[in-house]
């Protein structure tokens, strides 16, 4: 599932995008910084550049298996080119870099990172270096943030352990006879509590999802 978080640049609410793998970071916010009012063609602007209309395309060739290299060299010659969306050129292309999220909320032009960071470049050099260190500074919380659920969460087991073989110790191990015995039961009882665990988080975790849909 993606998640949605939002970075503050010169005064300038811009929503970052992460799923599994990437990064995406909207262009319409971005575009805001320089005109609020009119995004769309500040984006439009940017793509119908030589100089950008080339970056794109090495980008898709290095990321994307099915970029339609004729497609670019049509765009590139000039049909479509003027006044270029990213709609236009996904379909021209096949693109994945860059894509348009309809919607009132959270809608809007996306682009993945290296190339929202170009579009950065062509808004303004201070912008730009402001934007990566905000996206820098998002990314490091993340990963402190995962380092700290871990650490609870390792925690957590240590003491659910120590209960468990408590119990056992107490109310099983009395009733058995030999050392290979003791030695099964505990290996036995803490599967099943491993595998009850981990169908609670399941349940936890989709009934989040739930809720967040």
């Amino acid at each position: 599932m993606a998640k949605k978080e939002t970075i503050n640049v010169k005064g300038t609410e811009i929503t970052v995008i992460t799923t599994k793998e990437n990064d995406y970071i909207s262009l319409t916010d971005m575009a805001g910084y320089k005109d609020n009012l009119e995004a769309r063609i500040v984006v439009s602007n940017w793509m119908s550049t030589y100089y950008t209309v080339d970056f794109l395309a090495v980008w898709e060739q290095i990321n994307n298996p099915n970029f339609n290299r004729m497609g670019f060299h049509t765009v590139r010659n000039g049909e479509g080119r003027l006044l270029l969306t990213p709609k236009r050129w996904v379909e021209m292309t096949d693109a994945i870099g860059i894509f348009s999220k309809s919607g009132r909320y959270g809608g809007g032009i996306f682009a993945h990172k290296d190339i929202a960071f170009e579009f950065g470049t062509w808004l303004s050099a201070e912008f730009k270096y402001l934007l990566i260190r905000e996206f820098q500074r998002l990314k490091e919380d993340e990963v402190r943030q995962k380092s700290l659920e871990w650490n609870l969460q390792r925690t957590h087991s240590k003491i659910n352990y120590r209960i468990h073989t408590d119990a056992i110790k107490e109310h099983i191990i009395p009733c058995i006879v030999t050392k290979e015995q003791i030695t099964y039961t505990y290996a036995e009882e803490a599967d099943l509590l491993n595998v009850a665990i981990m169908q609670m988080r399941s349940l936890v975790e989709h009934r989040g999802v739930k809720k967040l849909e």
